[in-house]
């Protein structure tokens, strides 16, 4: 859908997206999630401050919390897109 924005929970469910089978870097979550570095680093901190990422040395990790909600997410995805 050309010109349509994200919702905050929308570009987190991404992050979350890219980060959930293994550790990633910034610039690998700021492709594959489209966003600028201004926003990665407003949505990273936001990720990490709820605790849905844990920052080690590999990268930022999905926590069990964040799993949490990306399952909770992905279900309220698929029922929005039967409305």
């Amino acid at each position: 859908m050309l010109g349509r924005y994200r919702r905050r929970f929308e570009i987190i469910g991404d992050i979350l997206s890219v980060a959930e089978k293994n550790s990633v870097k910034k610039t690998r979550i700021m492709y594959v999630a489209n966003l600028s570095h201004r926003l990665l680093e407003k949505y990273l901190r936001e990720a990490v401050g709820l605790g849905f990422l844990a920052v080690n040395d590999d990268g930022y990790q999905i926590t069990e919390k964040g799993k949490f909600f990306l399952e909770k997410y992905r279900d309220f995805s698929v029922k929005q897109s039967k409305i």
